[in-house]
């Protein structure tokens, strides 16, 4: 029996890798019609890590966007990932309504994918896979490697090129 894809969930960061991925996942909603759901995950800093970001921020004149709103900053990603799903959309002739929703979570990554994928009662999660080292990918282990290891779903792993695609 063939694979009845209608929903697509769509996990990235915000690289310049997020349109890469979402021509894929773009693909497979064109081949299966299916709508096209994103999940970002935006988690909060710990203690250690804010102060650190507190330090770069001094170091660079940042000030004024440290102090935002994290519903600023959600509204901000979100206008981002508007913005490249129009361009790429337009590029392909596709149609808006493709893409379901965008989702901003405040989960860490793992959780929020998982969560986005029950949610969306999604069939296909696309996501895309940086070159990680061995020792870091034992210790750390990478998003990808827990979402292939708890998603209920097939999971299609973009591996990024090395260099990308010039816009």
């Amino acid at each position: 029996m063939l694979p009845n894809i209608r929903n697509i969930l769509l996990a990235v960061g915000l690289g310049q890798d997020t349109r890469y991925v979402l021509e894929y996942a773009l693909s497979q909603a064109h081949k299966y019609g299916a709508k096209i759901h994103i999940v970002h995950s935006h988690e909060a800093l710990n203690i250690s890590d804010q102060g650190q970001a507190e330090i770069f921020m001094l170091q660079e004149g940042m000030t004024d966007n440290f102090d935002k709103s994290p519903l600023d900053t959600e509204e901000n990603v979100t206008t981002y990932l508007e913005e490249i799903c129009q361009k790429v959309l337009a590029e392909y002739s596709a149609d808006p309504e493709v893409i379901s929703n965008i989702r901003i979570s405040s989960y860490a990554p793992k959780a929020a994918i998982l969560t986005a994928a029950n949610d969306f009662k999604v069939d296909l999660i696309v996501m895309g896979s940086h070159r990680h080292s061995v020792a870091s990918d034992a210790l750390l282990g990478s998003t990808t490697m827990k979402i292939l290891h708890s998603a209920k779903v097939p999971v299609l792993v973009v591996r990024l090129p090395e260099v990308l695609p010039a816009d």
